[in-house]
């Protein structure tokens, strides 16, 4: 089993940054891909971003250029730099790790960030 834990979430100012964090624990060798999902109130879940074990990042076109995802894999860690917030980033934030076995995806509990105008 893989259990993560997010950590960073908040309240900022539009034009503001915050760093979300995700800890991995458990069986992580079984991990591959890790990322981002938001859900905004009455909206579906949607992607933000992803980093395979290698690095290789890909990002939603909504947040390309002002959010980065980075991995500590000796940490078992997964980072979501945001910079220049805007308020329809408002969400909670769930961190994903898809075991490259199985394919399937364990999720974290969610984090809370708020972007006031």
């Amino acid at each position: 089993q893989v259990q993560l834990v997010e950590s960073g979430g908040g309240l900022v100012q539009a034009g503001g940054s915050l760093r979300l964090s995700c800890v991995a624990s458990g069986d992580t060798f079984r991990l591959n891909a890790m990322g981002w999902y938001r859900q905004a109130p009455g909206k579906q879940r949607e992607l933000v971003g992803t980093i395979t074990r290698d690095g290789i990042t890909n990002y939603a076109v909504s947040v390309e250029g002002r959010f980065t995802i980075s991995r500590d894999n000796a940490k078992n860690t997964v980072y979501l730099q945001m910079n220049g917030l805007k308020p329809e980033d408002t969400a909670v934030y769930y961190c994903y790790a898809r075991n490259r076995f199985t394919g399937y995806n364990y999720w974290g509990q969610g984090t809370q960030v708020t972007v006031s105008s």
